[in-house]
């Protein structure tokens, strides 16, 4: 018998009927002799309606009564599981973090966990409940309610995991498991029976969003197992797990992108110790965030810096640039909002040689021309054209021929 954590997305109970078929899936993993603590988020679509609600007042709410207001969709989708469980006759309670005591910091709406108590929770275990507890919140010292960011429940779940020292943490959710990429794009992408914590890691911070950044940072410092898996199919899933624990040795995990990214260039800024600082400074004062750097090497008295940034920052980092351009005495300032990142993932790297040369043919045959390149020990992630993102994404796929990871075909269910 294994302690298993549960945690269901909004769209695994986004109407009652969908509710229904979590609680038969809950109550399968209990006839298989389980412990099961569920995590639910809220249903699907309130958290935005809940948010709509309080901007059409203020558009810049007051964060502590914006976590009592968002905090609520979790309780609406815990009552409503564990009511379902109790009327198939499987002995269920709900608890939300005040309850349960998911103590979190003081930061509202990004909330981190710190601490949370079992005792509740071991005690319905003990006399055979199904523990359900609402995703996503927490409460500080002064116990207000905190929420943890979007994708929150996650954390929760994996969390709790850590807490009650469970065996797997189960991730259900409206996809299959982790893809070698985005299969709305691809559909010959492949579905991962494995993959490392820092893969994943790695994959998320790309964009890849089947899991929460944070929750898998957590997993992976305690070594708690995720199994990504779907709520509407009988497929495998993947799981997450230690580098050394991906039975398979291939040489990369996946492709992950990006169409949200805006280039900047300053050309002929001075070439000196300390401009690099003093450029990122300045962009960091007005709280933007930094992903790629590149600089050119020159023994000359200028040089090129180029770097960038989420797109929805564009129009405040020009307003800083173009200060930066006239301060430095740039030669020229250019802009590129029609940019997108795409990133190669894998372990593998680490022990093979020829990777990027690779990537970089593959780019190059199909005429599509790299802007940045950025590399780490497993991963190598491009600026090309965004025009260009899905042809290079088929590029790169075929060349590492990832099609042929594929795992069996997962069939939904009834």
């Amino acid at each position: 018998m294994a302690l298993i954590v549960q945690k269901y997305g909004g769209s695994s109970v986004g109407t009652l009927e969908r509710i229904q078929h979590v609680a038969s899936r809950v109550i399968q993993a209990k006839e298989q002799g389980h412990d099961v603590v569920v995590v639910v988020s809220a249903m699907q679509g309130e958290t935005d309606r809940l948010i709509q609600l309080a901007q059409a007042l203020t558009d810049e709410p007051d964060p502590r009564e914006y976590d009592v207001l968002v905090a609520t969709g979790e309780q609406v989708s815990m009552s409503l599981l564990a009511i379902a469980l109790n009327s198939k006759n499987c002995r269920a309670r709900s608890y939300n973090s005040l309850q349960i005591g998911i103590h979190t910091d003081d930061t509202h709406t990004k909330a981190r966990i710190l601490d949370i108590k079992t005792n509740i929770i071991h005690k319905d275990l003990e006399a055979g409940r199904v523990v359900i507890v609402a995703g996503f919140q927490g409460m500080n010292a002064r116990g207000d309610i905190t929420t943890l960011g979007r994708g929150g429940s996650d954390t929760t779940a994996v969390a709790l995991a850590v807490a009650l020292k469970a065996d797997e943490c189960q991730i259900y959710t409206d996809v299959d498991g982790v893809y070698t990429t985005d299969p709305r794009m691809l559909p010959e992408a492949a579905l991962l029976s494995q993959i490392s914590f820092e893969e994943m890691l790695e994959m998320a911070s790309l964009g890849a969003k089947v899991l929460q950044m944070r929750s898998v940072e957590l997993a992976s410092k305690h070594n708690i197992p995720i199994r990504v898996l779907s709520t509407f199919t009988n497929s495998p899933g993947t799981l997450v797990t230690l580098e050394e624990k991906v039975m398979q040795k291939r040489l990369v995990a996946g492709i992950a992108f990006s169409r949200e990214e805006a280039l900047f260039s300053l050309t002929g800024v001075p070439n000196r110790a300390g401009m690099e600082g003093h450029i990122l400074a300045k962009i960091s004062e007005a709280n933007i965030e930094v992903d790629m750097i590149a600089q050119n090497a020159s023994d000359k008295p200028t040089t090129d810096f180029t770097f960038t940034v989420q797109r929805k920052d564009h129009a405040k980092t020009l307003r800083v640039v173009e200060k930066l351009a006239e301060e430095l005495g740039a030669t020229s300032m250019n802009c590129d909002t029609g940019v997108a990142k795409l990133s190669l993932v894998g372990v593998g790297m680490r022990s093979h040689a020829g990777v990027a040369s690779t990537m970089f043919n593959a780019l190059g045959d199909n005429q599509i021309n790299i802007q940045m390149i950025t590399t780490s020990d497993i991963k190598i992630s491009v600026v090309i054209a965004e025009n260009m993102l899905e042809k290079g994404v088929r590029a790169i796929h075929s060349a590492f021929e990832l099609d042929k990871l594929a795992t069996k075909q997962p069939v939904h269910m009834e």
